[in-house]
């Protein structure tokens, strides 16, 4: 149904176990590319590649690539030596075994501007140069490190002196990360992942959401002067670059998203990246919505065959709150309008009592033969923002009387946050919402019997910033309400 937890062939992982005789490894981090031993930790850091193409697009920048590596193997070691340990046994292993995991991002975008389609055997041998090419400079400067600055503790018996017979400073070196932060930050495209579309909305935190073009296709069509307003208009709508007039084919033919790229390609892809990695890499093989269960056993069973230590697969729409979706054609046929049945000239309900930073709210949601059909909310004698209030009443009551069900509604209205209640709470525990139309999203609950709709994502265990119940994805803690997420 979701793809949950993804597979992990533990037998492959301990076959590449750099320290065997510490133990086997039984887990990964979240997001599955980096093996750990109990309490182990690894600091993880990721290339731009996309930043490394030649001005004329011909080739990658070697010679630069591999100062950058040698940079940032250095730097990953000196993070050990700065971190901070919250318990001894933590400390304990990952000072003897000094592991970090350099990886990449930018990938996709570092194909497009060498004009290679993602899903292709020039890409795929591309991914393996690259990996080869990262891992043999990364163990180079771990063996430099090791002169200067000793092998990590842990090196005798290790495969580093048992196989290889080379001192080196870190037991594993290269990983490919997922960088799904730090790719936005870097206005990249995700690890190793193909760009997920040309033109994204993006759900962010108080569930806002915001529409933006992929920031190489921004950035190469201002350069190159086809980004006019119609261009991007039509990319918007999610309409092909192929069949927008004004995009160079050249462009047109390499501009390949994660959904159009088959499966067999993906895990080609992570295939040529895990062949030249230390320790794991992470990736997404992205499904359409009506994906089979066959069509995920074909992905496990090829990712195994071509040597990955594990891969995840994600069914498009399989969670309520995707966090990122594509944008598509707008419909060019009738829209169903909704009918709005008429209020009843008496209706009963329920009202029930808020305190909020700016005094109390009275909430009432009222119910007809039909079901719930109208809310009121009453802000008492402090005053507050009793305008906001009535609106989004009368627009909850609208939806309420046009058949919209209440979880919809719920769901848009739970988690919205006010300055004023959220500073006033900390130092009062009678207030339990976050806002207005948070109170009204809590009064719906309880009068449509759903008390126990939020209790379900994770049973005791509450958002330590708002108290709203946490959701487990991929191994992390992760709050609706005020974006709050702690993985592990």
């Amino acid at each position: 149904a979701t793809g949950e937890p993804g597979i992990c062939f533990i037998d492959r992982v301990n076959r590449g176990n750099p320290t065997p005789l510490l133990g086997e490894i039984q887990a990964t981090n979240p997001c599955g590319e980096q093996p750990l031993l109990p309490y182990e930790a690894c600091n993880l850091g990721s290339i731009d590649v996309s930043k490394l193409v030649l001005p004329n697009r011909t080739d990658i920048d070697w010679p630069r690539l591999s100062k950058v590596v040698a940079d940032a193997v250095t730097f990953l070691d000196n993070v050990i030596d700065a971190n901070f340990w919250p318990l001894p046994e933590i400390k304990e292993i990952t000072l003897g075994n000094r592991k970090i995991g350099l990886g990449v991002m930018g990938f996709a975008d570092a194909l497009i501007l060498l004009g290679i389609r993602y899903d292709s055997e020039r890409a795929v041998n591309i991914a393996k140069e690259l990996s080869k090419f990262i891992q043999k400079h990364a163990h180079a400067t771990s063996q430099r490190l090791a002169g200067t600055r000793r092998r990590f503790p842990n090196w005798e018996g290790s495969i580093w002196d048992t196989k290889h017979h080379r001192p080196m400073r870190n037991a594993g070196i290269t990983t490919i990360a997922p960088t799904g932060t730090i790719s936005l930050i870097a206005g990249c495209s995700s690890g190793i992942e193909p760009i997920f579309s040309l033109a994204a909305r993006r759900r962010v935190m108080d569930e806002q959401e915001f529409t933006q073009l992929h920031p190489l296709v921004e950035n190469l069509g201002k350069k190159e002067g086809w980004l006019t307003n119609r261009v991007r208009n039509q990319l918007v709508e999610g309409i092909p670059p192929c069949e927008i007039r004004g995009i160079p084919k050249e462009f047109s033919d390499v501009f390949v998203t994660a959904h159009e790229v088959s499966p067999e390609w993906h895990v080609k892809t992570q295939a040529a990246f895990q062949e030249y990695t230390d320790n794991a890499v992470s990736k997404t093989v992205n499904l359409p919505a009506d994906a089979t269960i066959e069509n995920v056993d074909r992905v496990y069973h090829l990712a195994f065959k071509l040597g990955t230590k594990g891969t995840t697969v994600y069914r498009d729409g399989c969670h309520e709150n995707q966090v990122i979706t594509a944008t598509s054609r707008l419909s060019d046929g009738p829209q169903h309008q909704p009918n709005l049945r008429p209020r009843v000239r008496t209706a009963t309900g329920s009202t029930t009592k808020f305190r909020m930073g700016c005094g109390t709210l009275f909430v009432t949601v009222n119910k007809d033969e039909r079901g719930l059909c109208e809310v009121f909310a009453n802000l008492g004698k402090a005053g507050g923002c009793p305008a906001q209030s009535e609106a989004t009443c009368r627009a909850v009551s609208a939806a309420l009387r046009c058949g919209v069900e209440p979880e919809v509604l719920i769901e848009q209205l739970k988690g919205i946050r006010c300055l004023s209640t959220i500073a006033r709470r900390k130092d009062n525990n009678e207030i339990n919402v976050l806002s207005c139309p948070d109170a009204i999203a809590r009064a719906i609950v309880e009068a449509s019997g759903q008390d126990s709709m939020h209790a379900e994502n994770s049973p005791g265990n509450s958002c330590p910033e708002c108290g709203h119940p946490l959701r487990r994805e991929t191994g992390c803690n992760i709050c609706d309400s005020c974006g709050y997420s702690k993985c592990g």
